[in-house]
């Protein structure tokens, strides 16, 4: 019993170093120590912006299906950004990682500055485009009319306000590659919790704030979301991380942004390939109905909640990866993956078993209607079905990542989402007229495919050999 009390706390103890980010540096040591405190903070991280999913789906539920399609259509476009902003992310933190692991912090701090300076060139483009054609974007995504006429504003604002959401992402990317999680996790709870905040005050109506609906939505992501990014940047520039960033940082160097780009354009495409793909299906939903994209935006939201919190395990592998490899220790890189894995599929497991045994208890907390709530339903439990292959699937593409070899994950996601995913998808969705359950088989074998190549390919070992 003293054993068992003893252990607890020194458990608890771990957690709360974990929290407080004391250890930047995880090339020695408890490779379990070592998961323990990078991935905690990077969990805590993912499950605030999981819960920020979930409750903005439940306040945008209550102003209409329309209103839950025009997001589900928005933010389908949107992981295109995304790609962009974890594609630069990826290489921001493989090159950091890297260069903490030699001990370089003046050389981390130039990487760190112009992965900044790049996204903020690609940003801008973004913006004009999403603000001008933010309706004929939902008008090729199959939108409706009437989802049309209620969320061109949303579509413009997120579009158009998209340098938070890509400096949010590439800043922590930054901060998880000088092992410094706790300041990424502490960025995403600033936002998410003024986001959550905001969100029921802009969108209903309550107390003094104006009662704006769907595009109550976009302002208040963009408020939280930029107030964290106004946090990330002062942590940055005040030296209160591994990574310094000074004025004299502030130039561009052609030498690094183009290193940058080789890793960054194949992290971006990687990613961009599943985005397309989620396009794809979603467009192939729409041809069902408002009410089957409804159902099936809510399930994606629940199932975001959960593989969220994984993706926080996998960026702890792949920080693993990058500082141990440029600390020259591969063994180390390569067991940290397979011990984050495991744990991946004991969480997802247990997961699946909750989201299949109460999937209607789940979606009903969105909606009664009977037909969004069966399309929620049925996309739910299929889609979890694949759980168990999708943990070991993130863990190794992220630990790729780290690496610095994105090109393998790129080629990867090529076969797996535009030859076998899409294909299937509308083979089965529409010829064999299983609509939404056709669809989510199609996510769930093309997911189990990819986890397969990708353990394949881990176990041959050609990323340890990658410089960046």
């Amino acid at each position: 019993m003293q054993i068992q009390t003893k252990n607890l706390k020194n458990f608890g103890k771990l957690l709360w170093e974990a929290v407080q980010g004391k250890e930047k540096n995880f090339t020695t040591g408890s490779i379990n120590r070592a998961l323990v405190l990078l991935s905690v903070p990077m969990i805590l991280e993912m499950v605030m912006e999981s819960l920020f999913a979930v409750v903005d789906a439940f306040f945008v539920s209550r102003v209409g299906t329309e209103a839950v399609a025009t997001v589900g259509l928005t933010e389908t476009v949107v992981t295109i950004v995304y790609a962009l902003a974890i594609g630069i992310s990826m290489g921001a933190t493989a090159m950091v990682a890297r260069r903490v692991g030699e001990n370089d912090k003046e050389a981390a701090a130039v990487a760190a500055m112009q992965a900044i300076i790049l996204s903020a060139v690609i940003s801008i483009l973004i913006s004009i485009l999403g603000i001008i054609f933010a309706s004929d974007i939902l008008r090729l995504m199959g939108a409706s009319e009437s989802v049309i006429e209620m969320g061109s504003t949303y579509t413009s604002i997120i579009l158009g306000s998209n340098i938070v959401i890509t400096f949010l992402f590439l800043l922590n990317g930054i901060f998880r590659g000088a092992g410094d999680a706790y300041l990424a996790m502490r960025a995403l709870w600033i936002a998410n919790i003024l986001n959550i905040f905001l969100d029921p005050m802009l969108i209903l109506g309550i107390g003094p704030f104006p009662e704006l609906g769907l595009t109550g939505a976009a302002i208040a992501t963009t408020i939280g979301r930029g107030v964290g990014v106004l946090y990330q940047l002062y942590i940055l520039f005040s030296g209160k991380t591994i990574v310094r960033l000074l004025r004299r940082h502030i130039k561009i160097d052609m030498v690094i942004i183009k290193r940058l780009i080789k890793v960054a354009a194949n992290g971006a495409f990687q990613f961009m390939i599943a985005s397309l793909s989620w396009m794809f299906m979603m467009r192939i939903i729409a041809e069902f109905g408002d009410e089957a994209i409804a159902g099936y935006t809510f399930a994606i939201r629940l199932i975001v909640f959960t593989i969220l919190p994984a993706w926080g395990l996998s960026n702890a592998a792949a920080t693993l990866v990058g500082q141990n490899l440029g600390a020259e220790k591969p063994d180390r890189a390569e067991k940290s993956v397979w011990q984050a894995g495991f744990y991946n599929m004991v969480f997802l497991l247990l997961v699946s078993v909750i989201f299949f045994t109460f999937a209607y208890q789940l979606i009903g907390i969105f909606t009664q209607d009977p037909e969004v709530l069966k399309a929620g339903v049925l996309s739910l439990r299929i889609i979890c079905v694949g759980y168990v292959f999708f943990s070991y699937g993130m863990v190794i593409g992220q630990s790729f990542n780290g690496a610095g070899d994105t090109f393998t994950p790129m080629i990867v996601n090529i076969i797996c989402f535009w030859f076998i995913q899409i294909p299937l998808g509308y083979f089965m969705g529409k010829y064999l007229n299983l609509g939404v359950v056709g669809v989510c088989w199609a996510i769930v074998i093309s997911e189990t495919i990819l986890a397969i190549i990708m353990i394949t390919l881990f176990r041959r070992g050609k990323w340890k050999e990658v410089s960046i």
